[in-house]
């Protein structure tokens, strides 16, 4: 039996448990006097236990070992650009570029020694805000998980596949597909070869689909494309495991003689998923002018205010471009949001040379941004007749209400950012006529 089935949809309500061991759900009830084979009932809670049950999220373990099982904590100092200071630099209001960061060649990194923040706002302990990451790796963790107490991850793979084991089961991860590890859930990540990719991190609340509007009842991410995995464990002793936690914004580790993956059956809804971008379903205009990106959105963490996030995924997929009288590409623009943007493969639309796969942009609060000088000159001269737009290629967008302040590492360290980003307007003309 393949060790990567899912169950599909969003929000659900899911039951799971290894095929191995039938009935291990005890029946009918959530804490039995004994549990089915002398397993520990443990429960994981996403949200308050008063919180409405339309927002109400947790998930019921029956497991091997509890969770509490574990030495003291201790810091974990193999990690120097996790941060969440947003005071380490100065302010910078420029548009910001970066080339593809560089993955370790010469030394061993796994997934949490490879973490990497670029970007971020808020404050951990007050539970609001967000950070943006790359991971950079070239290891497996080997008898080590790790967890993350401050909020949800968005992992999006740019390049190599993510072999994920959690509590709840296996999930496979290749690029064009994107993952949520939700707060608290535990993982490790094996990997073959070099990886790299981008990682949302949000404090507030957990991901959800957007509401649809007019769009009608269809349309976007659908619900039944999202893939929780199925219960898996191991029953494995093992002297010196290394349960890695990030909490408060920095790293502990705890040692324990058992696997974490020793969870036999499970039910809630507060699960990890999975989700391929491939399977997006494009709403798009097909009369005049270029849309706003938020049609693009495929999770939003929403704020306080209503229709305004806290961070929404966007993504620009492979799409057909019809609009009539129109400039097709995106639009000048000054934002109220921040925009972080990755390139996972191809060229994107709006500026084909300088920003590559692996790389990123920043455009911050109300800093201007749009086409380069090329693309606004080829796409005024352009025919304009039905075009397949971004065909093998895969951009998206971290968008945040938050000013977000870039790291030393971000901005000095990781030596990637492009200080001549700002040429890319400078050819651009002055086209005014004193007639029409």
């Amino acid at each position: 039996m393949s060790d990567y089935k899912y169950m599909s949809g969003f929000g659900s309500h899911f039951s799971s448990e290894d095929p191995r061991y039938p009935n291990a759900l005890p029946k009918a009830q959530n804490t039995p006097q004994k549990c089915p084979y002398g397993l520990y009932a443990e429960q994981l809670s996403g949200t308050a236990f008063t919180a409405p049950r339309k927002e109400n999220v947790r998930t019921w373990f029956y497991r091997v070992h509890p969770s509490a099982k574990h030495l003291p904590f201790q810091p974990y100092m193999f990690n120097r650009y996790l941060t969440h200071d947003w005071d380490e630099q100065i302010p910078n209001p420029n548009q910001m570029r970066w080339k593809p960061f560089d993955i370790p060649t010469g030394e061993k990194k796994n997934f949490v020694k490879g973490l990497h923040t670029i970007c971020g706002a808020g404050d951990i302990r007050c539970r609001h805000g967000l950070a943006i990451h790359v991971y950079l790796c070239n290891e497996s963790m080997e008898n080590a998980a790790f967890y993350n107490s401050d909020g949800d991850f968005l992992i999006v793979p740019q390049q190599g596949v993510l072999d994920i084991t959690t509590e709840f089961g296996k999930i496979k991860v290749s690029p064009n597909e994107i993952c949520v590890i939700p707060q608290g859930v535990r993982f490790a990540v094996n990997v073959s070869g070099p990886t790299r990719g981008y990682i949302l991190e949000v404090y507030d609340n957990h991901f959800q689909l957007p509401d649809l509007g007019p769009i009608g009842a269809n349309g976007l991410a659908n619900p039944r494309d999202f893939e929780t995995p199925v219960a898996w464990f191991e029953d494995r002793n093992v002297n010196g495991f290394e349960m890695i936690s990030k909490y408060q914004g920095r790293l502990f580790v705890a040692k324990q003689n058992h696997s974490p993956f020793d969870v036999v059956a499970w039910h809630g809804n507060y699960v990890p998923y999975k989700y391929n971008l491939s399977k997006f379903m494009v709403i798009n205009s097909v009369s005049y002018d270029h849309c706003d990106p938020s049609i693009f959105t495929v999770l939003t963490c929403p704020s306080l205010r209503y229709g305004t996030a806290i961070a929404d995924f966007v993504i620009f997929p492979p799409r057909w471009s019809v609009q009539e009288h129109t400039f097709r590409p995106p639009y000048y623009h000054r934002n109220c949001m921040s925009e972080f943007m990755g390139l996972i493969l191809g060229k994107y639309e709006a500026k084909e040379d300088g920003f590559m796969p692996g790389g990123a942009t920043l455009h911050s609060m109300m800093t201007p941004h749009g086409p380069d000088y090329t693309c606004f000159e080829t796409a005024s001269k352009a025919k304009l007749a039905p075009e397949r737009v971004a065909e093998g290629t895969q951009a998206f967008m971290f968008e945040s209400s938050l000013s977000m302040a870039v790291t030393q590492w971000g901005e000095k360290t990781c030596q990637k950012l492009d200080e001549k980003y700002y040429e890319c307007w400078q050819a651009l003309k002055n086209n005014f006529k004193l007639t029409n």
